[in-house]
């Protein structure tokens, strides 16, 4: 009985390496080998890139949000005083601020005051949002202390006002100068109510890294935000940081029983869950897309075989007869088709790699190129676009471009290896 070769031999390996290289005129498809390959890298380059770039820009997001905004906001629920007016205000504020600090995981808990006013300077207006805050309580807030992206001095915030970047911009304004702070709700008199007028120093300006928070945003020392905005020995609500913002509907309970029984608390997850929520959407369904077209990439690698399983015809016939074995045939083939997905799917990661990591220059040179203005920062909240490349979303570019290129190459390969050596050499 005939000794049976070891599947992929090194002879099975020298057979399907020629085939490759081979030239159109001696019966090769190299032009189809190279169109593959191209439509291979190209697909896979492709997933990764935006699979990278998803990513960053969720990650971005996330960072801005949980790096600038409260984590968990409590608040009171409405309440009727004896005077008939509807308020919300937290006038025991420092006693819930220490039952939340209680609270196992809270990290930080400050009061705030806040309201929407109008910053005036030199004949130029902006509407802002002015968020009352102690001053230590400012200086742990990831994004705002940040001094890499910031003028001014934090330590004097308490002879002034903090602004947004974008504020900033808007009125034309820097350190030093002093801007009006416009209410509508003001002092009431007899005639009615008049505005409150007040000019503040600017003491510092951050930079949040989102376009809606430095656009908008204004911080006061707490104590003037209640003589301000009439709230004296009262908070409007409390900020909240926790050391696990990820599992922060794990606290909801613990946080409500701590604040008291009007205490009504509003998550990080519920202000952008709707938008997070539509990134993951649209990320399955780009990766979905993306996998088509590595799908049709692949299949080039069907087509390519097909052609060269019809001009090798006469070589698996005398193959055949010499002695090779159906499962040799098949594996020749399938190293071919292989060959081509595996050199493709490496190239691809390559590219995709060094295009995340190259990001930067790589926007810079696009947004030459087109004169400016590819990334509006005031559509897509951020004033960048970012790339975070992970193993993961390699892996699964890598599986899924190789799954698809074996899956593929079966097909040709066994039509190879089934044809009848008679057939095959019957006209020749």
């Amino acid at each position: 009985m005939a000794n049976r070769t070891a599947p992929f031999a090194g002879f099975e390996w020298m057979i399907a390496w020629r085939y490759l290289r081979a030239r159109r005129a001696e019966g090769g498809v190299s032009v189809m080998t190279w169109i593959s390959l191209l439509g291979i890298t190209l697909a896979v380059f492709a997933l990764i890139a935006t699979l990278s770039v998803r990513a960053g820009f969720r990650a971005e997001f996330v960072d801005t949000i949980l790096g600038a905004n409260a984590h968990v906001t409590v608040y009171n629920s409405v309440e009727v005083t004896p005077e008939g007016v509807a308020a919300r205000t937290i006038p025991d504020y420092q006693d819930m601020a220490t039952r939340l600090r209680a609270v196992p995981g809270v990290i930080r808990v400050a009061p705030l005051i806040k309201g929407q006013v109008m910053a005036a300077f030199q004949g130029r207006t902006s509407g802002v949002e002015v968020f009352g805050i102690a001053p230590d309580d400012l200086a742990t807030i990831p994004r705002i202390a940040n001094p890499e992206t910031s003028r001014g001095d934090i330590a004097r915030f308490d002879e002034g006002i903090a602004i947004g970047s974008g504020v900033a911009r808007e009125l034309g304004v820097g350190p030093g100068d002093r801007i009006r702070l416009i209410s509508a709700d003001g002092v009431k008199t007899a005639f009615g109510t008049s505005p409150r007028v007040k000019a503040y120093q600017i003491s510092y300006i951050f930079t949040a890294g989102r376009y809606d928070i430095d656009r908008t945003r204004v911080y006061m020392p707490f104590a003037e935000a209640q003589s301000y905005f009439n709230r004296e020995g009262a908070a409007d609500e409390m900020e909240v940081m926790v050391a696990h913002p990820e599992r922060v509907d794990e606290m909801t309970a613990d946080l409500l029983a701590a604040g008291g029984a009007r205490a009504l608390i509003w998550t990080w997850r519920d202000a952008s869950g709707s938008f997070l929520r539509a990134l993951d959407i649209e990320d399955n369904v780009m990766f979905i897309i993306l996998s088509i077209l590595v799908l049709i990439a692949a299949m080039n690698i069907v087509s390519g075989l097909i052609m060269l399983v019809k001009n090798k015809g006469r070589d698996i016939g005398i193959l055949r007869t010499m002695g090779l074995s159906e499962g040799s045939v098949l594996r020749v083939f399938f190293i071919c088709g292989a060959s081509v997905g595996i050199i493709g799917t490496g190239l691809g990661v390559i590219l995709g790699c060094l295009f995340a990591i190259y990001i930067d220059p790589i926007f810079s040179a696009v947004n030459y190129l087109s004169g400016g203005g590819v990334w509006d920062p005031s559509i897509r909240g951020i004033y960048e676009l970012p790339a975070k490349l992970q193993a993961r979303d390699v892996a699964s570019a890598v599986i899924l471009s190789l799954g698809l290129s074996f899956v593929v190459t079966i097909f040709p390969a066994r039509r190879a290896a089934r044809m009848n050596p008679v057939e095959a050499l019957r006209y020749e």
